[in-house]
């Protein structure tokens, strides 16, 4: 199938070179049928490609029927504004044919949905459709999606089937609980993600920090806040489609690894220069779309590889010396330019481009040569303690010399675990300027809010926690402050003790709740009186603070707290302990593929001539 691919491809291009037009005379004729000419093109491309002129025959006559298929759509659109939409199927439906959909431009994305599960035998609920390469919306329009005529749309299906004839009862079921976990699964992934990103956006964020944005050093980055949230969800979604990807799951990984693009896409271009993320995930794409058999799919699969390769340079420098300046080798992002160099490859063969192809499949090879490990090596250093994992980076890292990785490893590690001690330095000072300002009665979101707007300098805080005390008051927290219908006596007293007017002092304690110490100290910062948005109104009364439906509401809170602690941890369980796992790889999948396309282009005139 490759070499016909193969062939398909670089027929295609003489056709386009010598300019010539298969739906017209003398290779159609007014029946649209087949002339003679065709005959003689077919003699003149099978010398000059070498091969069998009758299998050169069969693949233009293919292009000549398709050529003409489209123009016959183009036609139909034109006058009828009926669209084309050419539909890519999994593999176990796959046709050696083109699978069409005839449709108009604006019904909705679910109503597409269901004219694909309809057509070619799905069930509507378990597949997703990838166009223009993102997921199909399906409340949206196809026109307001960019959908336009002669479109090529994918199809991931969440279940794995066997031929209809051979199913039963039990199997389907099987399957259909298998899809429904699936689904299950990417929603969940969603949610989770939507909660890390708005706990980011928060100030504790510093405090808990579930996904950290940091460069090749391992360090923190500062990110401005209207990037941060599409930042955390990008990198969160590459993760976690990452981890699809490792367990093979192509069909999850691709919807996540879609939408780590789109979320990517939000962010400023220098920023995606810092870090190499960006690159990693347009080489992540393009494996994924191989491994589910739809490079035909992928029309901008050298644009994606062309965008990672600009990106790698951008962040690592001119042939690595920035990488190297930082981390002192590039060892183990070599294996990234492996697969570059490998999807490359295979996405030039796909083209017809066989002298290229061979290019970037022998740098690819020359690559895995020279990074493929020793597992004697990875033994030894196994028995000094370290992981699988390190061993392979610390060895690539250093050339395969035993010893130096172990140096390596261990300075590696003493490097992260300095940077952890100073970033938790960090943190716990910020901590306890939190219960500083707890102390004194704040609430634990007034006091974070407060550092995060004085940069951690703790009588900044005071200043803008005193200058704008209905900000903070209104998320109190209910231990910072009595709940009372009206302030005791003792309180008023003690204040009136202080100096404070009686009235004054009674209003303060009311506004807050019975808290001597934020109504003393709001007394003092205004001059003895409450500021004007404090006063309070001459109808307001005291309300109760609990009532039926606050204690009744208490179990669905719990519930809804279950629910996200779930849907948080399954997304922290598929985030990699080591920051370098990206580097990672045994190189198995790599070598497979490397040995049967070179074995392609290196025998590319012998296979045809066996056709």
């Amino acid at each position: 199938m490759a070499q016909k691919k193969y062939l398909q491809a670089k027929l295609t291009q003489f056709l386009r070179e010598d300019k010539i037009q298969l739906w017209k005379p003398p290779y159609t004729d007014d029946n649209k049928e087949v002339g003679l000419a065709l005959k003689d093109l077919a003699k003149k491309y099978s010398n000059k490609l070498e091969c069998c002129e009758n299998e050169i025959e069969k693949i233009i006559e293919e292009i000549r029927c398709k050529a003409i298929e489209r123009g016959t759509g183009n036609e139909k659109y034109r006058t009828t504004g009926i669209a084309t939409i050419e539909v890519f199927l999994p593999a176990r439906q796959r046709k050696d044919r083109k699978n069409l959909l005839e449709t108009r431009l604006h019904i909705t994305g679910r109503e597409l949905r269901s004219k694909i599960a309809e057509t070619f035998g799905f069930q509507e609920n378990y597949i997703k459709i990838v166009i223009n390469k993102k997921q199909l919306q399906l409340g949206k329009t196809l026109e307001e999606q960019g959908v336009t005529h002669n479109v090529k749309a994918m199809v991931l299906e969440l279940k794995q089937s066997e031929e209809d004839a051979r199913r039963s009862f039990q199997v389907e079921e099987e399957e259909q609980s298998e899809a429904d976990q699936k689904e299950k699964k990417i929603q969940r992934t969603k949610r989770g993600l939507e909660i890390l990103a708005e706990r980011g956006e928060m100030v504790d964020s510093e405090t808990t920090p579930y996904l950290d944005i940091a460069n090749q050093t391992g360090r923190s980055i500062k990110i401005p806040p209207a990037e941060r949230k599409a930042l955390m969800l990008a990198m969160g979604y590459h993760e976690k489609g990452r981890a699809f990807l490792k367990r093979k799951e192509y069909e999850i990984a691709l919807p996540c690894l879609l939408d780590a693009d789109r979320y990517f896409c939000e962010c400023c271009r220098e920023l995606l220069d810092t870090v190499d993320n960006y690159a990693v995930l347009q080489l992540d794409i393009v494996w994924c779309y191989y491994h589910l058999g739809q490079l035909d799919c992928l029309e901008d699969a050298e644009k994606k590889l062309n965008l990672a390769q600009k990106c790698f340079k951008n962040c690592y420098g001119e042939n690595h010396q920035r990488l190297v300046h930082i981390k002192g080798n590039c060892g183990k992002e070599k294996v990234l330019f492996l697969r570059l160099y490998l999807l490359q490859g295979v996405r030039n063969y796909h083209s017809g481009n066989g002298e290229e192809a061979r290019e970037y499949l022998n740098k690819a090879h020359q690559l895995f040569k020279e990074l493929s490990i020793d597992p004697s090596k990875v033994h030894n250093l196994l028995q000094l303690g370290f992981t699988a994992q390190e061993a392979r980076l610390g060895l690539r890292a250093s050339d395969g010399n035993v010893d130096h990785a172990a140096i390596h490893i261990t300075s590696r590690r003493e490097e992260l675990a300095q940077i952890r001690r100073e970033e938790k330095d960090k943190k716990r000072r910020r901590l306890e300027n939190i219960n500083s300002l707890k102390g004194m009665g704040f609430s634990t979101h007034a006091a974070k809010q407060a550092l995060h707007q004085a940069s951690g300098d703790l009588d900044s805080a005071l200043k803008i926690l005193f200058s704008n005390p209905h900000v903070w008051l209104s998320h109190s927290d209910p231990e910072t402050h009595n709940h009372q219908e009206s302030p005791s006596q003792e309180n008023i007293d003690q204040l009136v003790y202080m100096g404070f007017d009686l009235v004054a002092a009674e209003a303060a304690l009311r506004v807050f709740k019975g808290n001597v110490q934020l109504a003393a100290q709001t007394l003092a910062h205004n001059g003895g009186s409450l500021p004007p948005d404090l006063q309070p109104a001459a109808e307001d009364s005291p309300t109760p603070t609990t009532s039926p439906s606050d204690s009744a509401g208490t179990s669905s809170v719990s519930t809804d707290e279950d629910m996200e602690t779930e849907a948080i941890n399954e997304i922290l369980e598929d985030i990699p302990e080591h920051e370098e796992d990206y580097l990672d790889s045994t190189l198995e999948d790599e070598e497979i593929i490397i040995a049967k396309y070179l074995s392609y282009v290196e025998n590319i005139k012998s296979d045809t001539k066996r056709n």
